[in-house]
């Protein structure tokens, strides 16, 4: 990487001033020309009023620099589809990476020389001090809230403009797909989803975070097993299978991961997962997992209300910020389980899709 001598300078600055207590460098009266405050989770920032060099922590953030047509310095890799996933790639061809969104290299994000650092505070609390002190750091509370995430992005970058044209097409699709699912299914809607995701040695059911918010959001039900516990749950035993009991299962899958293939089709072929309410009916869809849980922007929840309406056979209102059907895109807290404790663990390693 070609170093600039600003770059050097702000390397050198970060590490004289970490040895300095928060609050020591306050600003002078005339630092504040051409910034303005941005309120995120990390409290008020003074930011440039037009930065133009941003790092972006989290897939989210990410997906809606993206969408709003900024191109950051730098990103954080994906979790599938490395290094980026696949409907980025085209956008951020070039753009540097500064390690793992749980671990971001934060020697890397100083060389870069951002004027803005978009974070959340579920991730990066703990390296909020440094981050600060490498570039103006605003952040949003969890990763998942795709509405919050763009919303913060396009105040800090003052495309406000261009984010309230891709909420209005989302809210549009919203109430279209609402419309028309309703319209198909009568009296069998609403419908209760169980969002499913197979590992290679058990089974997670999701309630919440960016899947859960968008079904809630278009109308789904929580299967009764899960309603108000969390997260959702772990399942180590396909005694367990009953737990998924839904009107509708969707299936996240990682295709290229052969142990996961082999578990799936092992609990599949279960007697019990096929008296299951959605495979006795056929409604049981497999679908993408960067689409449903790891892209976590707007372009990503597009994608999966494309997969929704393609699924249910329903004519699809596209807008400005959809992805074509066939192009591949994307809970930490501890939640109460019920069946058996031995089969049904609280999942601990929930890194992608944590709230």
């Amino acid at each position: 990487m070609k170093t600039r001598a600003p770059t050097r300078r702000r390397w050198l600055t970060v590490l004289l001033v970490s040895l300095m207590p928060l609050g020591s460098i306050p600003l002078a009266a005339n630092d504040t020309e051409g910034m303005r405050i941005v309120p995120s989770e990390f409290g008020d920032t003074v930011i440039p009023a037009t930065p133009q060099r941003i790092v972006t922590l989290y897939q989210g953030a990410t997906d809606s620099a993206v969408a709003l047509g900024i191109t950051p310095v730098g990103v954080v890799d994906s979790w599938l589809e490395k290094p980026m996933y696949r409907y980025l790639r085209d956008a951020l061809a070039g753009v540097e990476h500064v390690g793992l969104e749980t671990q971001p290299n934060l020697e890397k994000v100083a060389w870069l020389d951002p004027d803005l650092i978009v974070a959340t505070r579920f991730r990066h609390e703990r390296v909020r001090p440094l981050l600060e002190k490498i570039a103006p750091t605003v952040a949003t509370g969890t990763v998942f809230d795709f509405k919050a995430t763009l919303a913060l992005m396009a105040e800090a970058t003052g495309r406000e403009s261009r984010a309230r044209e891709l909420l209005q097409d989302w809210n549009d699709r919203m109430a279209d797909f609402r419309h028309r699912i309703a319209d198909q299914l009568g009296d069998g809607w609403p419908q209760k989803a169980a969002v499913v995701r197979f590992k290679s040695d058990h089974v997670r059911i999701y309630s919440t975070g960016f899947a859960g918010s968008i079904l809630n959001e278009l109308g789904f039900e929580q299967p009764d097993s899960v309603h108000d516990q969390g997260w959702g749950m772990k399942l180590t035993s396909e005694e367990n299978i009953p737990v998924m009991n839904a009107d509708v299962i969707f299936v996240l899958l990682e295709p290229d991961d052969p142990a996961i293939a082999q578990n799936y089709r092992h609990w599949t072929s279960h007697l019990l997962w096929q008296r299951l309410d959605a495979v006795q009916n056929e409604r049981v869809f497999e679908v993408d997992a960067v689409n449903w849980i790891m892209g976590g922007g707007i372009l990503a929840a597009n994608a999966m209300l494309d997969d929704l309406y393609r699924h249910y056979g329903l004519d699809n209102l596209r807008g400005s910020a959809t992805i074509a059907p066939d192009t591949p895109s994307g809970v930490a807290s501890s939640a109460a389980c019920a069946g058996d404790t031995a089969a049904v663990s609280h999942a601990r390693d929930e890194g992608p899709a944590a709230c």
